[in-house]
């Protein structure tokens, strides 16, 4: 499961410097990361952002935020508490329905134990709270192949008698069983009250196959109320290369229709890049499907567009998105999408045409490119972000697999994460199409960088906690029980870079522990446990 179980253990310093005009949303202190946004289809001054925070002695939780005015201001952060203590939280995913309620989808998991499910949560007032969580699907829904990674919700806005029908997909997780995995699908008819049983989306001749250990499925539905996915599939009994395959539903009889999309015989094979696909479908014209992959076709992980105008029939030659030289040895990734109401459709993705080295470990910024309705042709890419910012470590590392749009009105707002000024920062901006010039900017989340490790953990007698610091200071370690009692303190200058301390724990008994590493204003927390 792409959270990602470092997170538990991802303790960065909380980032204090801000641009002008620039509103810290989440307030962070540990890790804030993976947002998602939405906005209110009948107000665009209406939006909710989620995204994981950690939150102490919690974890990883999701948190929530709202703004009423695009953006210029956000409410306090709510954390939405474990359904079972002492699990943690992955993947939001937002939708708002046509009464204007907002819907939430994330799994909450304890991977240890191999326990955990995808849950709804709805909001009736905007975002502001949350109504308990509904399980849609668990960890042992499929025996074995836990089913419960990459949750996508769509929902069915068409005025017909589906109208407000929630549809939710997953994929297998990591450690997964069997020798075949699959893309799934879960329904709600009732705007995510209840939900139906889960079903597998391929079948015989459309397997996903047992290559694609995790084939994520990407759906959306159109304007007359059709639900159609995009997924990935990779099985020799069916095709020698792989492919994407189109799925849709009838809503009738419940079964699937199956077509070609394109085939993945260039895909991109980097394990660092992000690689997940976009499928959707222009509300303007319930016939116009777009996918959206990466691929090597040119030697590099470019962008790449195909469309469809009869419903998936027949789709166009691969177009490559990013304008930059052909054959650069420049990697891009993170690809996201999304339609104005009326049919004009953005694209965004990280780029790293400016970049000095090949490769994904190489300086990035985030690009765009609009193609409106009436066009024949991608508009030229513009920059999104303002800054070029050199690669850090932590992009390796899992919880920045996604960024998000949304165009509504000809206006672009945007999230995404980058790791300027040495800080993990999660930006939204809000632009104004065409012509690129931003009406407004927040900074939701920054954290440092440099993280704490404790090796052995769990341990004996004793462990060592090792931590970076940015500067020169004066550290303080406290240790905690799990009662909250201190059980030790240390004080000690120590200069900037990677540091540590030996930690002696003769005279305590078996248990989790917990500690405060506090530098100056900034503080880093985390977890051991001794075992005798």
């Amino acid at each position: 499961m792409r959270l990602k179980s470092f997170l538990m253990l991802l303790l960065l310093f909380h980032g204090t410097g801000m641009f002008s005009q620039d509103e810290n949303i989440s307030n962070g202190d540990i890790f804030d990361g993976e947002p998602y946004l939405v906005v209110n289809p009948q107000n665009p001054y209406h939006m909710v952002v989620a995204w994981l925070g950690y939150k102490w002695l919690q974890k990883i939780v999701i948190k929530t935020s709202v703004s009423f005015d695009a953006g210029q201001s956000w409410s306090e952060a709510v954390a939405l508490p474990h359904v079972t203590a002492g699990y943690s939280a992955a993947d939001p995913s937002l939708v708002f329905d046509h009464e204007g309620n907002v819907l939430l989808v994330y799994i909450d998991y304890n991977k240890l134990e191999g326990n955990g499910a995808v849950y709804a949560r709805k909001s009736s007032d905007g975002g502001l709270n949350w109504n308990d969580a509904v399980e849609i699907i668990s960890m042992d829904s499929d025996p074995g192949k836990n089913p419960i990674d990459r949750p996508w919700i769509s929902i069915d806005r068409s005025p017909g008698p589906l109208q407000g029908t929630v549809y939710v997909t997953t994929m297998n997780a990591k450690g997964a069983t069997g020798t075949e995995f699959n893309p799934y699908l879960t329904r709600s008819p009732d705007g995510g009250q209840s939900w139906g049983d889960w079903r597998y989306i391929d079948s015989t001749g459309w397997l996903a196959g047992s290559i694609i250990r995790q084939p994520m499925p990407t759906g959306d539905v159109t304007s007359d109320g059709v639900f159609h996915c995009a997924y990935p599939s990779w099985k020799l009994s069916q095709f020698l290369q792989p492919w994407y395959f189109l799925a849709t539903l009838d809503t009738l009889d419940g079964s699937f229709s199956y077509k070609t999309i394109v085939e993945a015989t260039y895909n991109v094979t980097d394990t660092l890049a992000k690689r997940g696909a976009r499928f959707l479908i222009d509300p303007a014209n319930p016939d116009h499907l777009v996918f959206l992959f990466l691929s090597k076709i040119n030697g590099d992980a470019d962008v790449y567009f195909t469309q469809s105008f009869d419903s998936g029939d027949n789709w166009e030659e691969p177009l490559r998105v990013n304008d930059d030289s052909v054959g650069n040895k420049r990697m891009q990734d993170l690809i996201w999408a999304d339609f104005d109401h009326d049919g004009d459709l953005v694209v965004s993705w990280r780029d790293r045409r400016k970049a000095a080295d090949s490769g994904y470990r190489a300086a990035t910024e985030i690009w765009g490119a609009v193609w409106w309705k009436d066009s024949l042709n991608f508009s030229a890419n513009f920059r999104i972000s303002d800054t070029l910012v050199a690669y850090d470590s932590i992009l390796d590392k899992s919880g920045n697999d996604f960024m998000c749009i949304v165009l509504q009105d000809d206006t672009l707002n945007a999230v995404w994460g980058d790791t300027r000024d040495s800080s993990l920062n999660i930006w939204f901006k809000r632009m104004a199409l065409p012509g690129g010039m931003p009406v407004g900017v927040s900074l939701i989340a920054s954290e440092r960088i440099p993280f704490v490790e404790v090796f052995p953990n769990p341990f004996s007698n004793s462990t060592t906690i090792q931590y970076t610091l940015v500067r020169a200071e004066t550290v303080q370690i406290n240790v905690f029980n799990a009662f909250g009692e201190q059980v030790s303190f240390v004080q000690k200058k120590q200069s900037s870079g990677q540091q540590q301390v030996v930690w002696d724990a003769k005279g305590l008994p078996s248990g989790m522990y917990y500690f405060t590493v506090q530098a100056g204003k900034k503080s880093m927390h985390g977890k051991m446990m001794i075992v005798r």
